[in-house]
C-alpha cells in the first residue's frame, strides 16, 4: 500500500512539474513576442519622428536626423537580408559575424547622433557634421555592399537552378516527342504451344500427319499364350 501511495505521489509531482515547465515556456514565448512587438513599434515611431525632423528642421539639426535615418534604414535592411539568407545558406555565417562587428560601430554612431539632436549650439553641430557624415557614409556603404552581395549570391543560385531545370525539361521534352518505334512492326506473333512438349499444331490445309503425334487407334498386338492352353493340332490331309 505504501508503495502505491509513493508511486501516486511521484506521478502527481511529475504532472505538477510538467505543468509548471509548460507554463514558464508559454509565458516566456509570450513575453518575447510582446517585446518584439513593442521594439518594432518603437522603431517605427522613431523612424517616423526622424523623417519628420529631417524635413521639418533646417540646418544641422535636420541633417543629423537624416544621417540617423539613413544609418538605421541601411543597417536594418542588411540585418534582415543576412538573417533570412543564413537559414538557406550556412556559408553566410561569416558574413553575419562581420555584420555584427559593423553593427557595433553603427550603434555607437547612432548614439552619438541621438545625443546631438538636442544640442542647442548649432556652430558645434556644424563643425562636427563633416566627420559624422563621413563616418555614416562609410558604415552605410559597407552595410549596403554586404547586403547586395548576399542578394546577388541568392539570385545567382536561383539562376543556376533555373538553368539546370530548363536543361532537364528540354531533354525530357525531346524524349517525349521521339515517338518512333524501335521494334519491327511487321514481325509475326510467336506461335503458341499446344502441349508441354513444345508440339505445334499442324498448319491449316496440310494433309501430312504429325509423325510425333500418337495414333488415335492402336492396332491389337499378339495375344499371350498361357501354359495351360493346348497347342493347336495341325490339320491332317486326306
Amino acid at each position: 500500500m505504501e508503495t502505491v501511495l509513493t508511486v501516486v505521489a511521484l506521478l502527481v509531482l511529475l504532472c505538477l512539474g510538467l505543468g509548471v515547465y509548460a507554463t514558464v515556456k508559454v509565458v516566456g514565448a509570450a513575453k518575447r513576442t510582446v517585446d518584439r512587438t513593442v521594439a518594432q513599434a518603437r522603431r517605427t515611431v522613431e523612424d517616423h519622428t526622424l523623417r519628420a525632423k529631417s524635413y521639418g528642421r533646417p540646418g544641422p539639426a535636420g541633417e543629423i536626423a537624416q544621417l540617423r535615418l539613413a544609418l538605421r534604414t541601411s543597417m536594418r535592411a542588411t540585418q534582415d537580408a543576412l538573417h533570412s539568407g543564413v537559414v538557406q545558406d550556412e556559408s553566410l555565417k561569416e558574413s553575419l559575424g562581420l555584420f555584427e562587428r559593423l553593427s557595433t560601430h553603427g550603434q555607437e554612431l547612432d548614439g552619438i547622433l541621438r545625443r546631438l539632436e538636442s544640442e542647442p549650439d548649432r556652430s558645434t553641430l556644424a563643425a562636427r557634421l563633416p566627420e559624422l557624415r563621413t563616418r555614416t557614409e562609410r558604415i552605410t556603404a559597407s552595410a549596403d555592399s554586404l547586403r547586395w552581395a548576399v542578394r546577388d549570391r541568392a539570385g545567382r543560385f536561383a539562376d543556376d537552378d533555373l538553368d539546370s531545370l530548363s536543361a532537364q525539361i528540354d531533354i525530357e521534352t525531346g524524349a517525349l516527342r521521339h515517338w518512333t518505334r524501335t521494334g519491327d512492326p511487321g514481325a509475326p506473333w510467336p506461335e503458341t504451344q499446344t502441349n508441354a512438349g513444345g508440339d505445334r499444331p499442324p498448319a491449316a490445309g496440310s494433309d501430312r500427319p504429325d509423325p510425333v503425334a500418337p495414333h488415335a487407334i492402336t492396332p491389337p498386338g499378339p495375344r499371350p499364350v498361357h501354359p495351360w492352353q493346348r497347342k493347336p493340332r495341325p490339320e491332317t490331309t486326306a
